[in-house]
């Protein structure tokens, strides 16, 4: 199974996984760009499908199945399936709650899909209020093998590494991993988040002493006047609560 990044407005992410045959387009946002690959390529669009349903995922859902004749995947599908099955292989669909209710994350070989609930560098807000199931599922997300590959819905990488490193001012991981950052193709392995993500350093004794020297840390205002919570994890429990996604 191959992956293809579509990056569409400012900083959304979408995704098409494909083998030589045929494509799965999960939040599929850049309309244009997404369909023009697949007819390069001489792939048939099999389903669309979202990692959640805020409005700037499900953007290009109208248009791209119009055009492409696919078939629309909704949460309740994909949760009782668990899986999707495209060419030979299966992706694996994992429900992930805690920045939505209904988020969900998709895997294939070394391929994580996490929408808003981990990005690169940070996770998302906790627009579900339900920190204990967020928290359960950054545990889940982390559970994955270190080579696992980690694609997110936004790409938040500057401003996430802004934040770790006023966390972890002398956290060197985090300049090796700026260095190759690009923006044509956003991605990190969980190996890299294990060093450079201040919310997956569960159990770190750096990050812990960190905390405890710390006052808690608080932030309003998210991006378009939209605010929620986020949340450390240290030593196995919730440790400190955030707002706005750094």
């Amino acid at each position: 199974m191959e992956i293809r990044q579509f990056r569409y407005s400012s900083d959304n992410l979408s995704y098409l996984l494909y083998d030589k045959t045929s494509a799965l387009a999960i939040d599929a946002g850049a309309v244009e760009a997404l369909l023009a690959f697949i007819s390069e390529q001489g792939l048939k669009l099999e389903f669309v499908t979202n990692t959640h349903l805020h409005p700037d995922h499900t953007v290009g859902n109208k248009a791209v199945l119009e055009q492409s004749g696919a078939k629309y995947l909704d949460n309740n599908t994909l949760l009782e399936k668990g899986k999707i099955r495209l060419g030979r292989e299966d992706i694996t669909v994992y429900h992930t709650p805690g920045h939505t209710e209904d988020s969900v994350c998709f895997h294939c070989g070394n391929i994580l899909i996490t929408g808003d609930t981990l990005f690169n560098g940070t996770v998302g807000n906790c627009f579900s209020g339900d920190i204990k199931a967020f928290f359960e599922s950054a545990k889940l997300l982390a559970s994955f093998p270190p080579e696992t590959i980690v694609y997110a819905g936004h790409d938040y990488i500057k401003e996430s590494m802004f934040f770790a490193k006023y966390v972890d001012p002398d956290n060197k991981e985090i300049d090796l991993f700026l260095k190759k950052y690009d923006p044509n193709h956003v991605c990190s392995t969980l190996a890299e988040e294990f060093k450079i993500n201040p919310y997956l350093r569960f159990n770190d004794e750096k990050m812990a002493a960190i905390l405890k020297k710390r006052p808690p840390l608080r932030r309003r205002g998210g991006r378009g006047g939209r605010s929620g919570k986020k949340i450390f994890a240290v030593g196995g429990r919730e440790n400190e609560s955030f707002d706005d996604k750094i």
